[in-house]
């Protein structure tokens, strides 16, 4: 691994020595005996939401770039669409399109499940496995294949998906600093090598909160890619001092990247036509919906082009979208421009605030393109692959792992490349 600073290998130290919070209790599940019991050679997948891949031109991320520069980067990888937070992150870890596992989006209803509406923000629907059981993520196939896997915050590793969490994760909280969830994973990677999780994610927020309160050029944000970028160097100090430096795999993604908007870039459906008959499923980049009964017509009228914007039924959403074919999908959208944000003047005064950034446009637009970077004893050294799509990182893992991967939506000749012979 990367050798940095006697100074952040104190603070590191001093990290692996605190005591953390006690991990959830283990789920049994079949174990197939695949993997070694020893975790000889862990793989962390670090996930910095909302970190748009030129954030690491702007010389705020020297871990960052030296772990590039030492290891195996990608020009960008696109996310799927809708470029937002719990679709993408399931994606990363089944390698499945949101149409395929089911996570189309942060809210959403189900017919197979009347008279609930998933919330990223509500621990009962989080963690019921109804709605994540199209997919199976990372940690349940390597369960199933004799390991063990750890999740310091990861989308979906709060319900039993097919029957079992990770051995160790964490319900997500907010409050939890970087270092504190650096400090929870080097606990893990303390642990003997027969314990040890094969498999950890690690998840930070904070850069996707200043990206939305202040936008993506604010100083805020810039002192956040700061933040998360140091507790990156203390985990790598950390991994050095536990003696697992030529060992440890580290693999940093995004979920999405971020576009700049605010007050001037709003567009209200309700200046439009009587939106009180509309199902709203979700309102921002992006606007879906279902029409209630007698709302029918206004949703026809919305149907079309319109300034900043296009609405359509789910059925013409374009097929290099490859999205609109779950059932949770609503039945109608209507996509913004970049920038621009889809919402009503109701939804607008409920939610109090204005946004300074957003994501979940085209997932294709530069804005929404984030970072691949790989390193490790698995991983080449100084090379630069072409762009890959996030259903690309998936197969990518589970040949890392050494585990048979799920059937998925990804190609593992777009990542061979970073891999050493």
């Amino acid at each position: 691994m990367l050798r940095l600073s006697a100074a952040l290998l104190g603070a590191a130290l001093a990290l692996a020595g605190c005591a953390g919070v006690p991990a959830a209790a283990p789920v049994a599940t079949a174990a197939h005996a695949t993997l070694p019991r020893d975790a000889t050679s862990p793989l962390i997948l670090i996930s910095i939401d909302g970190f748009r891949n030129d954030y690491l031109q702007r010389g705020l991320t020297p871990t960052l770039a030296a772990l590039a520069g030492d290891g195996v980067r990608a020009e960008y990888m696109r996310p799927s669409y809708p470029s937002i937070t719990f679709p993408n992150h399931y994606t990363l870890v089944t390698g499945l399109r949101p149409d395929h596992h089911g996570v189309i989006a942060n809210f959403m209803t189900d017919p197979s499940i009347p008279g609930v509406r998933f919330s990223m923000f509500d621990p009962a629907t989080v963690g019921d496995e109804r709605w994540w059981d199209d997919g199976t993520p990372l940690w349940t196939r390597v369960r199933e294949q004799g390991g063990r896997a750890a999740a310091m915050f990861w989308v979906g590793s709060e319900a039993p998906v097919h029957g079992a969490r990770p051995e160790f994760w964490r319900p997500f909280d907010i409050a939890v600093s970087s270092e504190d969830r650096v400090r929870q994973v080097l606990e893990w990677l303390a642990l003997p090598a027969a314990e040890r999780p094969h498999f950890i994610t690690l998840y930070f927020d904070r850069v996707d909160s200043m990206g939305h309160e202040h936008g993506p050029d604010s100083p805020q944000l810039d002192q956040a890619l700061g933040e998360v970028d140091t507790a990156i160097g203390h985990l790598l100090q950390g991994i050095e001092a536990l003696g697992l430096g030529q060992r440890v795999n580290v693999v940093v993604v995004s979920d999405h990247g971020m576009a700049a908007t605010g007050p001037e870039m709003e567009f209200f459906l309700d200046d439009l036509v009587d939106v009180s008959r509309l199902n709203f499923g979700w309102t921002g980049a992006y606007a879906s919906f279902d029409a209630l009964p007698g709302g029918e017509a206004a949703a026809r009228r919305l149907m079309g082009r319109h300034a900043h914007m296009e609405c359509m039924p789910r059925g013409q959403i374009p097929a290099r979208f490859e999205y609109g074919r779950h059932r949770r999908v609503p039945a109608y959208i209507c996509i913004g421009e970049p920038g621009w944000q889809i919402t009503t003047r109701t939804e607008m005064q409920r939610k109090g605030h204005r946004l300074r950034g957003e994501h979940g446009y085209d997932n294709l637009l530069p804005d929404m393109r984030s970072p691949f970077i790989a390193h490790g004893p698995a991983f080449r050294q100084g090379v630069v692959i072409p762009p890959i799509d996030n259903v690309d990182v998936y197969p990518l893992l589970a040949r890392v792992l050494g585990i048979e991967p799920g059937a998925n939506d990804g190609d593992p000749a777009h990542t061979a490349a970073a891999l050493r012979p």
